[in-house]
């Protein structure tokens, strides 16, 4: 029996051959004699889940109250992970006078913290759908929490290095866990609602990190307590996970349901589907190892909104490194003080949630004159007009602020303007970032070919298609999260020296040319999606398949 599972995974009997059966009836001359299976039609003993709201079994009919904490619980993880993955920058130029090391050795702690959220979902994806959604979860917090402390008390950058290397991937789980658990308990209803909580959690996480980082950094507490704060946090999480948290995948909840059947029934027949599959190894190679590498190279559309995708989420780590610079270099202001205009990031992240979710209505609305059929041109308006450079000029100040896809690059920024004076100006800069940077990833990801986002990908189109499948859906978005956390990944190491090199005007004019070369992306979407998606080989195979 073979079965695709919804992320894609492939799973099914163990395969063993007729030679490694058990003897029955006293075959091989063993003196237990298994009596052979009594005539009965299994599928009458088959476990699910009953229709409408009468199961409390579904974890879709819990009540509010239990869903609710267990959310959130969830959620918290994955600011655990996301703060985890920024704070350790503010700390950084410390960390680079402890260990005599040079700031590019520093920005490792922060790529390789990245490199493993790029490699955790081949590990955890496969995980919670082979033994649910609860221990993947708790696991991967607690060890990120783990690698984390190992972090803050290293007494070397080697140690320091790695360690952060396995916080990322071990952070990496509650970004491909928590989504499912949220579609595993709400329906398309209130879905959108409930992803938006981890929308917020995923993207404001690193806007928030060096704004509370800054801050421990210049206190007595020093850049090491930058580490066991996250460490902390995620440790209290995984007590909660631990003690609170059910299992919410379906087919290990039909298992549990099972189990308690039999044992009220002494019908030892009553069974769930799960327990008839195992994982299929060369499965999961094909479709997390090989495939989205193949994606990458043969499917044009694969790659244009990962690059698109890529880029957009490379600035975020980009702003880590030269937010810091520009404020203390060229305006002299004070450490913590200068991390003001991240809370700008965080405050249009927020906004972004709120706009996507008033154009929630009108898409459902949408959608049920369709048929239920999804048309991700729907979702376009908004990202094309947040990918355009705006131009603001304040003639008093000099002041020139570039936004492409939201990213301000400052053209002709000058040290004499107060930096008092200057802070609105940068709030508001760093608003139109993160907004428009939210809106991009989040509108853009339906036109990757396949109709349910997976869990592997922090956003919450998986709110797009309620109950829909794609067997190449995990392949999909394991190609776009190997890209996008790549590049994510490589922006540290260079942003600062490359503010340094060519002066805050140029490297600010640089960012902002290249966000303009990507604006066309979501237009060319917009006039050829459908045919692109058309030629897609791998949709016409998933569609097959299905």
């Amino acid at each position: 029996m073979q079965q695709n599972l919804p992320n894609g995974q492939s799973v099914g009997t163990n395969g063993r051959s007729e030679d490694d059966w058990l003897a029955m009836d006293g075959e091989g001359g063993r003196e237990k004699r298994y009596p052979p299976l009594p005539p009965l039609d299994r599928e009458k003993y088959v476990v699910t889940f009953e229709e409408g709201a009468d199961d409390s079994w579904n974890p879709k009919n819990w009540i509010s109250w239990k869903k609710f904490y267990i959310s959130t619980a969830a959620c918290c993880a994955t600011f655990v992970a996301s703060f985890n993955s920024a704070i350790f920058a503010a700390g950084a130029a410390q960390t680079s006078q402890e260990f005599s090391v040079g700031q590019e050795v520093t920005a490792l702690g922060t790529s390789l913290f990245v490199l493993g959220f790029a490699s955790g979902p081949l590990i955890w994806a496969p995980g919670s759908e082979l033994i649910g959604r609860r221990w993947p979860l708790f696991l991967g917090i607690f060890g990120s929490s783990i690698f984390t402390i190992g972090c803050a008390a290293a007494q070397d950058i080697q140690t320091l290095i790695v360690c952060r290397f396995w916080a990322g991937l071990f952070g990496a789980s509650p970004l491909c866990v928590v989504p499912a658990i949220l579609a595993d308990l709400y329906n398309g209803t209130y879905r959108g609602m409930a992803i938006s909580l981890y929308a917020l959690t995923v993207f404001g996480g690193p806007f928030l990190a060096p704004f509370i980082g800054e801050f421990i950094a210049a206190s007595y507490l020093g850049w090491r307590w930058t580490l066991y704060l996250p460490a902390i946090l995620g440790f209290a999480d995984a007590c909660v996970l631990l003690v609170f948290s059910r299992e919410t995948f379906a087919p290990f909840v039909l298992v549990e349901k099972a189990i308690v059947l039999r044992r009220q029934t002494g019908n030892w027949a009553i069974h769930s589907e799960q327990e008839k599959l195992e994982l299929d190894m060369s499965a999961v190679v094909r479709n997390y190892l090989t495939r989205p590498l193949r994606m990458l190279a043969t499917e044009p559309i694969v790659l244009l909104v990962s690059m698109y995708m890529s880029f957009i989420y490379g600035l975020v780590y980009a702003l880590l490194g030269a937010y810091p610079y520009v404020f203390a270099h060229v305006y002299g202001m004070p450490p913590g003080v200068r991390a003001l205009p991240f809370l700008g990031l965080f405050l249009g992240v927020s906004l972004a949630l709120i706009f996507i979710l008033c154009q929630h209505k009108s898409y459902t609305r949408k959608l049920a004159e369709n048929t239920g059929k999804v048309v991700p041109e729907w979702r376009l308006a908004p990202a094309i007009l947040g990918a355009p450079v705006f131009t603001m000029y304040s003639r008093e100040d000099r002041l020139e602020l570039m936004l492409a896809i939201g990213l301000h690059g400052r053209a002709s920024l000058t040290p004499s303007i107060g930096w008092r004076r200057l802070q609105p100006e940068f709030l508001l800069g760093s608003g139109f970032f993160a907004f428009s940077y939210l809106v991009s990833i989040i509108l853009l990801m339906p036109f990757c070919p396949c109709k349910y986002c997976m869990p592997l990908v922090p956003s919450f189109l998986i709110a797009l298609a309620d109950n829909s499948s794609c067997a190449r859906a995990a392949s999909t978005v394991a190609a776009n999260i190997m890209l996008r956390s790549a590049v994510a990944a490589g922006f540290p190491l260079f942003s600062t020296q490359m503010f340094e090199n060519l002066g805050v005007q140029w490297a600010g004019t640089l960012l902002a040319c290249l966000a303009t070369v990507m604006t066309p992306i979501p237009l060319v979407f917009r006039a050829y999606g459908s045919t692109l998606r058309g030629q897609s080989k791998m949709l016409q195979e998933a569609s097959i398949a299905v």
